[in-house]
């Protein structure tokens, strides 16, 4: 029977019916994930309302972030082909924005709360997150984030993301927070500079951020890094110089490889009155475009991908890191226990033989003994009442030791386990086994079948996508 909180189920239910619509060969995805949500209750590694689906975003997603004033509203309006999104020099929206398909409610705005309860959108449960990292922020998601409905076909079965300049609000650590959390899900980052100032110096932080803390990741190649409005050097005639000053500036940050793309807005371009130079600037903004455009259209493919890969990733974790990291934390635990009942029930031993040589009673501890020998109810009295006595010193030693690791733990690189080595330190739990609680024979077979799943279900997903054979497919 599931162990999972009715909430979850009815969550599966609705993601299960949005895929049925959206990429049917993901279905059987759910239940890997539902496999491992079994196996993490059992372990303790997740609360029966959490769910590992949940830590990824099940519709393909585009974010799009940079500095004040790079264009990326204009951008995105000009994508869509409708005004949505506000537009000027200076901040106008200090909230991240998801953008997706909706024909009956195109043009609606919905609170930061819509995304919060949802669990098929990137920033299910997010509130949790900013609570953790800043206390109280969590209530005021709607100060956040925010949900566009739009009726623009381009998105459709897609989500999009506007971020508010990235060094809004001088650099709070929730908006980072959410900057991280994006860049963790989505499939595609568009990270867009202004051409206008083609000396990055006071956009260090943003640079370090959004390029040197992403260029070693193993996804890097979803990051794409654009130049807009560069229609601005076209007077000078000098694209060469602004491009040369922003590549050098991402190369003193480590990014010396990768396509960096000139564009600008068409529609509010600066006049270029030179028609071959227009021309010219016209041709390489619509190359660069239809491959942005391209790579957008690609996420979805990407997505079914990155999903299976998450999945098996998952289960990979739970065999080879958490578990493994978990019993050795609850061995370590056993061994501070057990040396610790050693100490204390060593030294009140000590205690009371040392005070019978101090007080020179010997004798009279010989005597309570032979008594305790002679008189049998005695005798069973005083061994319950050391047990008594040696068990709670032995439980208390064990909340006091596990306490102690728990909170040792948080900041640690065993963060991540804290939840499971608290499971696997119940009051009921033996110290004389380095298991860790509720991984069994059936818990490693659940993860297994995952792993072996992923593969076929990337063989399904190559068999949608590819055709190696160039053979006609047979309609099934």
């Amino acid at each position: 029977m599931s162990r999972a909180d009715a909430s979850i189920v009815k969550r599966f239910a609705s993601l299960k019916s949005h895929l049925e619509r959206e990429n049917p060969t993901l279905i059987d995805a759910i239940d890997g994930f539902h496999k491992l949500d079994e196996v993490g209750y059992r372990t303790g590694l997740i609360d029966t309302d959490d769910s590992y689906a949940m830590k990824i975003s099940w519709w393909p997603l585009v974010s799009v972030l940079g500095v004040f004033s790079a264009g990326k509203s204009s951008f995105i309006n000009s994508y869509l082909g409708k005004t949505l999104q506000k537009t000027g020099n200076q901040a106008v929206d200090d909230k991240f924005t998801v953008i997706c398909y909706g024909e009956s409610e195109a043009g609606r705005t919905l609170p930061g709360l819509a995304l919060d309860a949802d669990m098929r959108f990137p920033f299910y449960r997010i509130s949790d997150e900013i609570e953790k990292v800043t206390e109280g922020e969590g209530r005021r998601i709607d100060a956040y984030l925010q949900l566009k409905v739009t009726d623009s076909e381009v998105v459709r079965g897609k989500i999009l993301i506007d971020s508010p300049g990235f060094d809004a609000d001088e650099q709070r650590t929730s908006t980072l927070k959410l900057t991280d959390h994006i860049l963790d899900l989505s499939d595609l980052v568009l990270v867009f500079f202004d051409a206008r100032h083609p000396e990055p110096g006071s956009m260090q932080d943003t640079l370090t951020h959004l390029v040197e803390h992403t260029i070693n990741r193993q996804d890097s190649n979803k990051f794409v890094f654009i130049l807009n409005q560069i229609d601005t050097a076209a007077r000078e005639d000098n694209t060469e110089e602004i491009v040369g000053a922003w590549q050098r500036a991402l190369s003193q940050k480590g990014l010396t490889a990768g396509r960096f793309y000139t564009i600008f807005n068409k529609d509010i371009a600066v006049p270029i009155e030179d028609d071959a130079r227009r021309a010219r600037f016209i041709e390489k903004r619509d190359s660069d475009m239809q491959e942005i455009e391209d790579r957008i259209r690609e996420v979805e493919v990407e997505r079914a991908y990155r999903i299976v890969g998450a999945m098996e990733k998952t289960a990979y974790n739970l065999r080879d890191q958490a578990i493994p990291a978990i019993s050795r934390l609850r061995k370590l635990w056993a061994k501070r226990v057990l040396r610790a009942d050693a100490i204390v029930l060593g030294c009140f031993a000590l205690a009371v033989l040392g005070g019978g040589i101090v007080t020179g009673s010997l004798g009279a501890i010989g005597a309570l003994v032979l008594g305790m020998f002679t008189d049998p109810m005695a005798l069973v009295g005083t061994i319950a009442a050391l047990l008594i006595v040696a068990l709670c010193v032995h439980f208390g030693l064990r909340f006091i030791i596990a306490s102690w690791m728990h909170k040792r733990l948080q900041g640690s690189a065993d963060e991540p386990y804290s939840k499971g080595f608290r499971n696997s330190t119940r009051f009921w739990r033996t110290v004389f086994s380095s298991k860790a609680a509720g991984w069994n024979r059936g818990s490693r077979r659940a993860v297994d079948e995952v792993i072996d799943q992923a593969s076929s279900f990337v063989e399904a997903l190559n068999d949608r996508y590819t055709n190696p054979s160039g053979k006609p497919r047979q309609e099934t």
